[in-house]
């Protein structure tokens, strides 16, 4: 008697097309009706004859019957008619708050003055709870720290040399500071120097710097009067020397001396075995943005990592991972502010402005 030879079975066309829908990261915006993905797409339901945002709340669909498009026209075309629950050629709620927190922006970019939380959200027809809520979900900062991000933005700018303030006194007052003592006690915070250096591009301000070799490559270590104010990696030493004088232009650099050195043994020290810690003043320079994803950054324990979405959350702006991102990668002071503790949501390592191969090799370290 011959044996029986089991036949492979065929997948029916309905399975090989569920396979397909639930391979596209689209669906899985489908899945979590992901509001953050409205307008990027549109899904079609062969089934019911209708087409949704992902956002819609009915019931999720079979993948079988889902088909993806680029446009509402792109969804008509293929004979689909709107759905009635989500209405998808609407205006979504996020595109509508988008677009007040544009007018409150240009509103406070225009005015003389920092107006009130309660002028700002008069000119807008919103209370001054609504607006404070969807202005800090879309640009991470609330509508007074935006203000005051901008003014200090207009004072770097009018205290630079191609300004054509007359003075600094002038300058400070231009860029909507109401007093000039109150400024010159920011100041060190918003320049980084007085004024009147920054005026002269950094001139005399002395920052002391050395290379040194460690293990991750060359590291290149500077103090201004104020603190570290910048620890960079990589492989050329000279490049190294070069982004520094980029940073601060017109500053004296000088060679670090018998003490500085020491200095620069404990940061190497640090790199090596991030467990023992760094207890030496920063001089951190950054927006308002910068300086509270920074903070978050140095709140994360070694060993341990957290996504840029978590960071974004911690700070209360769960909108802007994108901005944490690129707070991430201005940071100058490498492993004092751990950006590299900073992983993707799925674990992976993503771009490191050092190298993912030395943000791999400092979180191993730190885990062992």
């Amino acid at each position: 008697m011959n044996a029986l030879i089991a036949m492979p079975r065929r997948s029916s066309p309905a399975q090989l097309q569920a396979a397909t829908t639930q391979a596209d990261p689209r669906w899985a915006a489908v899945a979590a009706r992901d509001a953050a993905a409205d307008g990027s797409f549109w899904y079609s339901v062969q089934t019911t004859g209708v087409y949704c945002r992902p956002s819609c709340a009915a019931r999720t669909p079979r993948p079988e019957n889902v088909r993806f498009h680029a446009s509402c026209a792109d969804a008509e075309r293929a004979g689909f008619r709107p759905c009635q629950r989500c209405r998808p050629g609407q205006s979504t709620a996020l595109a509508h708050h988008a677009a007040l927190v544009t007018q409150a922006c240009r509103f406070i970019e225009e005015a003389d003055a920092v107006p009130t939380l309660d002028a700002l959200a008069a000119s807008l027809g919103l209370s001054s709870s609504h607006l404070h809520r969807i202005f800090k979900q879309a640009t991470g900062l609330t509508p007074r720290a935006y203000a005051a991000a901008r003014r200090e933005q207009r004072v770097r700018q009018a205290l630079g040399p191609q300004s054509p303030a007359a003075s600094v006194t002038d300058a400070i007052y231009g860029a909507g500071y109401q007093s000039s003592g109150r400024f010159y006690e920011q100041s060190a915070q918003v320049l980084g120097m007085t004024p009147t250096r920054y005026r002269a591009g950094g001139a005399a301000q002395r920052i002391r710097f050395a290379v040194a070799q460690c293990s991750l490559g060359a590291l290149l270590v500077a103090q201004s009067e104020r603190g570290l104010c910048a620890i960079l990696l990589g492989d050329d030493p000279d490049a190294l020397v070069r982004d520094l004088q980029d940073r601060f232009t017109h500053a004296e650099l000088q060679g670090g001396d018998a003490d500085f050195e020491a200095l620069v043994a404990k940061v190497v020290a640090f790199v090596e075995a991030p467990g023992l810690g760094l207890d030496l003043p920063l001089d951190v320079q950054g927006t308002a943005f910068q300086q509270r994803v920074w903070q978050a950054l140095r709140a994360i324990p070694a060993g341990q990592t957290a996504s840029y979405a978590d960071i974004a959350r911690r700070i209360g702006a769960p909108a802007a991972v994108r901005a944490v991102a690129q707070a991430c990668g201005a940071n100058r002071l490498a492993v004092a502010i751990p950006c590299h503790r900073v992983v993707k949501s799925d674990g992976a390592l993503s771009g490191y402005r050092w190298g993912v191969e030395r943000k791999q090799a400092l979180l191993e370290r730190e885990k062992a």
